[in-house]
């Protein structure tokens, strides 16, 4: 692998020195973290870090290649979408040779196919660090000779570059969901679709009240959910309409703005495998994996909505209900890929309330 230089530049003035293994294109976007040991493909294909630069915090990537996509077909585990969706990506030490009976590809060879720029050599618990301190900051990964503005994600909706054009139904069961698609992740169609459970998925800003289901899932995505008005409007008729309906990670916030909630833009954000969230009125707790930068504020929830779970690592809000409808949402991703599958029961629980009515 030939070694080309590249840097991490960050809006703070800080630059880091490292070594090309992607895409040779300079490119701008939010730096972020992730405290995942493993997951590299199902991180880099979910449509939720559209827009950013990842930084992976586990210092051997690489190491186990990535599965070969198919020419064609549903997209298959562990991909979460169709292709990789992240601005750019940032690792201490990339290893190029890798082992996996399913693997049919480097990691490199996966980022340049799809002109997706990489560095390695990064002090990566450094930036870390400066990240947790300062808060998210803008960021790119620039060559010689190839300049590039910073670029904040989220100044632009987001949502409507990374949603579905149309609608497609999939599965054959007798309970009809509707899946407003924000950048939903593919293991949230693959967790109903395993329940015998018919998913009607729509774009982002679709007249989901006028269509006949059973009850509506809003799925996860990307950037500021204030962003995204058209479906805030949409789910807030829905609501009138007294539909079922289940909200996860961004779409936790979308439900939230439209029941008359606020959301603000956490520092730093929670994107890992293992943060602990606590059922609020007991001391159960749960480890779940996420992957937001805004949250809920409490505060504004109206007197017909309480909290469901909370975080501990900070407080924050991870799940909201209503005391007598049937609509909730949960900060935090129930079908969790790489995982953990702790709240996978969730999805089950809804579709309970689905078929009972109540």
């Amino acid at each position: 692998m030939a070694h080309v230089s590249a840097r991490l530049i960050l809006e703070d003035g800080t630059v880091y020195e490292g070594v090309s293994f992607g895409a040779g294109r300079s490119a701008a976007g939010e730096v972020v973290f992730n405290t995942g040991m493993v997951g590299y493909p199902e991180s880099l294909t979910d449509p939720s870090y559209f827009g950013q630069i990842l930084v992976l915090t586990y210092p051997l990537i690489g190491n186990y290649g990535v599965p070969r996509f198919p020419a064609r077909g549903e997209v298959p585990p562990p991909f979460e979408s169709g292709r990789i969706q992240v601005s750019g990506l940032v690792v201490a030490h990339y290893v190029d040779e890798f082992s996996h009976s399913t693997a049919g590809q480097s990691l490199r060879q996966w980022l340049q196919s799809e002109g997706v720029p990489a560095i390695t050599g990064i002090d990566t618990r450094a930036l870390t660090k400066r990240l947790r301190e300062h808060g998210t900051l803008l960021g790119k990964i620039e060559f010689e000779d190839q300049p590039v503005d910073f670029f904040d994600p989220n100044s632009v909706n987001l949502v409507r570059q990374v949603s579905v054009a149309e609608k497609k139904e999939f599965g054959t069961g007798e309970t009809r969901l509707l899946l407003v698609d924000c950048g939903a992740k593919e293991s949230i169609l693959r967790s109903f679709l395993r329940r015998n459970v018919r998913v009607l998925r729509v774009p982002w800003d679709y007249p989901v009240a006028q269509e006949s289901c059973d009850g509506i899932v809003i799925s996860n995505g990307p950037g500021n959910p204030k962003l995204a008005r058209k479906t805030i409007i949409q789910v807030r008729e829905a609501l009138s309409k007294d539909l079922p309906v289940l909200g996860i990670c961004l779409g936790h916030q979308i439900l939230s703005l439209a029941a008359g909630a606020n959301t603000y833009k956490l520092k730093y954000g929670h994107r890992s495998q293992n943060q602990p969230v606590r059922l609020v009125g007991s001391n159960r707790c749960y480890v779940t994996s996420q992957n937001h930068g805004f949250a809920v504020d409490n505060s504004t929830l109206p007197p017909d909505w309480e909290p469901w779970f909370v975080n501990l690592n900070d407080g924050t809000n991870e799940g909201i209900r209503h005391r007598s409808g049937r609509f909730m949402s949960v900060q935090f991703h129930p079908e969790a890929s790489p995982g953990p599958v702790d709240t996978e029961f969730l999805f089950d629980d809804f579709l309970q309330v689905v078929r009972d009515g109540r």
